[in-house]
């Protein structure tokens, strides 16, 4: 994974501190350049028992590098993981407020039906429908999601099969090698959907990157035009995605996937047809609750427990 500017500038200071920094310092140097992450979340007196230190020396080894104190050094840290962390000091901050369970309910379901409205209002009708025109016209539509979005992309496989003859969810099964395997025959004729928001996986970026090399277009769903995924992608939908006390929420890109295919069968000749077809075929898996032996009016009454009888050693 390539590092951000922050990382590469406390890489740097440390590089260049190195020579000339004690042992003691030169040994803390050293654990912060191989856990820069870990670094970022660590209080001073964290990083100073890692190492063996006192809390004075790493105060100290923060001087030697050009900053005021560890405080200084940690927010320096912290800027080159400012996306990945965050949803930690969210859930830090909102578990030391005093709210109560149904304020952050509705607080996070108001902010689903932000992201629902901020994406409508994003997605025009002409990336809208220049998103449906590639579906249907694709030989094959591929796609990708790492992490959470992988479990998107499967849901998307799902809702598109009936009226595409060719979707495949390339996540999860097999890893991104098996994914690599199956984009490898990827050509101008097929479509590529990479799903990808903060934290963005590398193996979506990387996949749907080679497989536009290949000719494929690319379809990304992601958070904006600054995502790494919309570098390069033939067509961006942007789907607001923000969560109170996690990385991201599913609920926005979930409806802009479903409207998808919702907007495909439409589209899509026999349709109905193909939908009538795959309804009867799996038919014999699905329960027709009318037809359940026991309903709620005629269910028998529910009796009281019986009373244990007392057994003869008792009587």
């Amino acid at each position: 994974m390539s590092k951000t500017p922050a990382e590469q500038a406390i890489a740097a200071r440390l590089a260049a501190a190195m020579p000339t920094l004690t042992p003691i310092h030169r040994r803390m140097g050293e654990y912060v350049q191989a856990n820069l992450f870990r670094a970022a979340t660590m209080r001073i007196d964290e990083l100073a028992s890692a190492v063996g230190a006192s809390v004075a020396t790493a105060n100290r080894f923060a001087r030697a590098l050009g900053f005021d104190g560890y405080p200084a050094f940690r927010d320096a840290l912290v800027r080159g993981f400012e996306a990945t962390l965050a949803p930690v000091e969210r859930l830090r901050t909102a578990q030391e407020s005093p709210a109560s369970g149904d304020e952050l309910l509705g607080a996070s379901l108001e902010q689903a039906a932000v992201n629902l409205r901020s994406t409508r209002a994003a997605i025009d009708s002409a990336a809208a429908e220049a998103a449906v025109d590639a579906i249907v016209a694709a030989r094959r539509v591929f796609v990708l999601g790492a992490g959470a979005s992988a479990f998107l992309a499967g849901l998307m496989e799902h809702g598109l099969t009936p009226y595409h003859a060719n979707v495949q969810s390339l996540a999860l099964i097999g890893g991104p090698t098996h994914a690599a395997r199956r984009l490898f025959s990827a050509g101008q004729d097929d479509l590529v959907i990479g799903i990808a928001f903060p934290r963005y996986v590398d193996d979506t970026i990387e996949l749907a990157r080679r497989a536009a090399s290949l000719g494929a277009r690319v379809l990304a769903l992601t958070d904006s035009v600054n995502s790494p995924l919309a570098q390069f992608a033939d067509l961006t939908l942007c789907v607001r995605a923000e969560r109170r006390l996690a990385a991201n929420s599913d609920a926005a890109v979930l409806a802009v996937i479903e409207a998808l295919c919702d907007a495909v069968a439409f589209r899509t000749t026999r349709s109905v047809k193909a939908a009538a077809e795959m309804t009867a075929f799996v038919l014999p898996w699905l329960t027709d609750p009318s037809s359940a032996p026991h309903s709620a009016s005629n269910a028998p009454a529910v009796r009281a427990p019986r009373t244990p009888k007392t057994s003869k050693a008792k009587r």
